[in-house]
């Protein structure tokens, strides 16, 4: 039975011009990897509203699950939340829970709910939150899209939280080998190897080190006792 899938939506100019490195995507594709998620497409779109709504939109459609990140924050550029609203037709407003949630953390930290900070509690309707334990300000899923903050720290909180109510599937197995040959060499028995093994996925990665050549193979499947068949026919091919 082939495993969920998955795609993540980073929204951003600040990552498109380069400004900013983004970390969450390697964080995400482990962290599914090892849920038995398949993530199967990774997109980054600007702060515009047509690109948000029509990726969000055919992500939806295509993929078990959808995550995005980036654009849930207090400043007027912080237009993800209105746009998966109206990616699906609903209204978004402040909710009383995301408010209360807000209050109470602003209360603690002795600082003001001012109408930037308010924006933060603005949820479309039928969403249900995503606990945020670093700064408070909720994400939510709404559908099958969980709507998840940029900031690393917050991203990987949330996601932790998430994915325990997720189904998974089988986790992927991955085995490496390193051959003294250069790519050249090992591809054309790596292509005989791989056909042998059609349900497994091969990846040859060359290097060089020391003025030697070699390569990295790497061998991925969801049928662990394949993978480490395979990986023991390629250590006789090897040599």
């Amino acid at each position: 039975m082939s495993n969920p899938t998955a795609a993540m939506l980073v929204i951003g100019d600040e990552i498109l011009s380069g400004r900013t490195r983004d970390a969450n995507m390697h964080f995400l594709a482990l962290r599914l990897t090892e849920a038995g998620i398949d993530l199967r497409e990774m997109r980054v779109v600007s702060d515009t509203p047509e690109a948000i709504q029509d990726a969000v939109r055919a992500l939806s459609e295509a993929f078990t699950y959808v995550f995005t990140s980036g654009g849930i924050g207090p400043t007027h550029d912080d237009i993800t939340a209105d746009n998966i609203a109206a990616a699906f037709g609903v209204q978004i407003n402040v909710r009383d829970d995301a408010r209360a949630i807000l209050q109470a953390h602003y209360d603690r930290s002795k600082m003001e709910m001012n109408a930037s900070r308010l924006r933060m509690a603005r949820i479309p309707e039928g969403a249900t939150l995503i606990e945020n334990p670093v700064s408070a300000a909720p994400g939510f899923i709404l559908r099958n899209v969980h709507v998840m903050a940029g900031v690393p720290a917050i991203f990987e909180a949330m996601v932790a939280s998430v994915l325990p109510s997720l189904t998974g599937g089988t986790p992927l197995t991955t085995r490496n080998l390193t051959i003294h040959r250069g790519e050249g060499d090992v591809a054309a028995p790596l292509a005989d190897l791989a056909a042998r093994y059609p349900m497994l996925g091969f990846g040859s990665y060359p290097f060089q080190r020391d003025g030697a050549y070699g390569t990295n193979v790497v061998i991925r499947g969801q049928d662990a006792a394949m993978v480490e068949a395979a990986l023991a026919d390629l250590a006789d091919m090897a040599g």
